[in-house]
C-alpha cells in the first residue's frame, strides 16, 4: 500500500472511500452544500485530516463519517471502509430505503417525447397498422 499522503482534497477523498462513484458526484455534491464539516458546508479542495467528522446527505442514504486515514486512490471495498468510521444512525442508514424513487423502471414517462424505433414496431405489430413489410411472406 502507497504512504497516506499529506495533503488530500475533500472531493477526491469522498471518491476514494466509495462514498460517491465518481469524482464529479462529490464535487458536485459538496458544491451544494451536502458535505458538512461541524455543520458548516465545505469546498471540494478543502484538505481532509484523521479526526474530521463529515456529515453526507446522497440521494441513497445519509452518511456521519469520522476520518480514521487517508486514501488518495480509488480501493476495493474492503479496502476502503478501513479508512473512515461510520457514525450514521439506523434511522440515517434506512433514510434512501424510505424516499427511494421505488416506481422508476428506467423506461420513458408515458406522453413524453418520441417512442423509440422498437417501440413504434411494437405497436404497429399490436395495431396492424402499416404496411405489411416485404419480408415477411403471407
Amino acid at each position: 500500500m502507497p504512504p497516506a499522503p499529506e495533503k488530500l482534497r475533500l472531493d477526491k477523498y469522498l471518491w476514494a472511500i466509495r462514498i460517491f462513484k465518481t469524482r464529479t458526484l462529490a464535487t458536485t455534491a459538496i458544491d451544494e452544500g451536502k458535505v458538512k464539516l461541524g455543520g458548516v458546508a465545505v469546498k471540494a479542495a478543502r484538505p481532509v485530516s484523521v479526526g474530521d467528522r463529515y456529515e453526507i446527505r446522497t440521494p441513497a442514504r445519509k452518511w456521519v463519517i469520522e476520518v480514521t486515514g487517508l486514501l488518495s486512490n480509488r480501493m476495493g471495498y474492503d479496502e476502503a471502509i478501513r479508512h473512515y468510521a461510520d457514525l450514521s444512525t439506523e434511522e440515517d442508514k434506512a433514510f434512501g430505503q424510505r424516499h427511494a424513487p421505488s416506481f422508476y423502471t428506467g423506461k420513458r414517462l408515458s406522453k413524453t417525447g418520441r417512442p423509440t424505433k422498437k417501440e413504434r414496431r411494437g405497436l404497429r405489430d399490436l395495431l396492424g397498422d402499416g404496411e405489411e413489410s416485404p419480408d415477411k411472406e403471407a
